[in-house]
């Protein structure tokens, strides 16, 4: 009794705190339930799915691994399927595909519209460039469509389809998905022309050996998950938009602020819009907007397009100092020789350090004589505006006023005698993060 008396006594004092602190069931007490591997298999087979992978050790594997070691994963496809399944459902049924494919986003990205691979694949289907312009995809400096759920999902359907219609087998379209046709027909002609994805399993590359059970594992997961105790309290829903067209520039935020609509909103909704900018040669660019506020749009539309296209040169002087910009800039190809280093080719040409590696894809500071590097040069802001700011004398208030676009580096190239680490030393700052409007001490 004693014990049933202090057990009581601990759950109320539990349930008191959860109250007070209002967290989710599932940050509380998130056991993890210890079930067996013939109760995983039986309803794994009891899913029916068209793509008929069978269950196995490699499979389980996955399970466990999306179930138990990391829940946080699942839980958080849970959170925002309802945003993206019902774009992949329709689009999946209008091609006559089968339902589960729903789940490879999750795969792929994370159900992350901007996500992007070490290899440059990009979106929620990790379309790389050549393949998503072959799919009528558009992808320049401004906007990439394969960030666009829409049009990269129906971009993906006849992929998908196509695949199939190669392979005529859904785990070796899976594997072309993942890898590319060629390594799976190379992989069907080592294994002696096997037509089955285990038995050419061996030739795949490692990658693609685990991206077949990882899928059939993630349907399981999301298809179960409340067997395993996974769940969200805090799934998060579509906003409803509507749709402006539009034939001429648009900054996003000074559209955000001229119509009220917050920016995070807008890139929310418009993911496919890289720069924070639609260009203006893109005709009839559907900018999606909440519903909520259409008719306010509406009211003020040419005061709201007129502010968004005079942000303009706001835009091109943080557009020229992005990191790796190559915004109106030109492209010069240089030959490394003898004795040159990163930071001397980097003076001479008038570039930032960081951009040469960018646009270079260098990540530490070799280089190798005869190598060609791509350059961009071109007048910066200051220059472009015609305005002598570099090496100036520090002004009697010692302060700069942060701008937008502004970085460390273009600050301390303004005053003679300043540099980043005395930058840095003057304000406290340990990092490169500065906001516009912070008053920065320059001496």
């Amino acid at each position: 009794m004693r014990k049933f008396l202090a057990f009581s006594f601990l759950y109320l004092f539990c349930i008191s705190s959860f109250a007070q602190e209002e967290l989710p069931l599932y940050e509380v007490y998130d056991y993890t339930p210890d079930i067996r591997y013939e109760d995983v298999e039986k309803r794994y087979n009891k899913l029916n799915l068209t793509i008929d992978i069978a269950f196995n050790d490699r499979v389980n594997a996955f399970v466990n691994y999306f179930t138990v070691r990391d829940r946080d994963y699942t839980r958080e496809m849970l959170k925002r399927k309802e945003i993206y399944f019902p774009i992949f459902e329709k689009y999946l049924k209008e091609y006559d595909l089968p339902q589960e494919l729903k789940y490879l986003p999750i795969i792929e990205a994370g159900l992350n519209p901007k996500a992007v691979s070490g290899p440059r694949a990009v979106g929620l289907w990790q379309f790389m460039a050549p393949t998503a312009r072959e799919r009528g995809l558009r992808i320049d400096w401004y906007i990439d469509e394969r960030m666009d759920p829409e049009k990269s999902t129906e971009a993906a359907c006849k992929y998908i389809k196509w695949l199939y219609g190669v392979f005529k087998d859904w785990k070796l379209t899976l594997a072309a998905y993942n890898s590319g046709i060629g390594n799976v027909k190379r992989a069907i002609r080592r294994s002696g022309y096997k037509n089955d994805f285990w038995k050419v399993y061996r030739y795949l590359p490692r990658e693609t050996r685990s991206y077949v059970p990882q899928f059939a594992a993630i349907v399981y997961a999301m298809e179960y998950a409340d067997v395993h105790n996974i769940y969200t309290t805090e799934s998060l829903y579509p906003i409803d938009f509507d749709v402006v067209e539009t034939n001429q520039f648009v900054y996003l935020k000074a559209f955000a602020e001229e119509s009220g609509i917050p920016l995070e909103t807008l890139n929310q909704l418009n993911p496919e819009i890289r720069k924070g900018a639609i260009p203006a040669h893109a005709k009839n660019f559907k900018l999606k907007i909440p519903k909520s506020h259409k008719s306010a749009f509406s009211k003020n539309q040419t005061q709201i397009l007129a502010k968004a296209e005079s942000g303009k040169a706001e835009f091109e002087k943080i557009a020229r100092n992005m990191p790796g910009s190559t915004f109106g800039k030109e492209k010069i190809v240089y030959r490394v020789r003898r004795g040159d280093v990163l930071g001397t080719i980097a003076r001479k040409h008038k570039v930032r350090l960081r951009d040469l590696k960018s646009w270079n894809k260098i990540r530490g500071s070799m280089i190798r004589v005869g190598q060609r590097l791509n350059i961009y040069i071109g007048p910066d802001f200051y220059e472009t505006n015609r305005v002598k700011l570099v090496n100036q004398p520090i002004p009697d208030s010692k302060t700069h006023v942060v701008q937008p676009g502004d970085t460390l580096w273009d600050i301390s190239r303004m005053y003679k005698g300043l540099s980043i680490g005395k930058l840095r030393e003057l304000n406290g700052i340990k990092g490169n993060a500065i906001k516009p409007g912070m008053r920065l001490k320059i001496g």
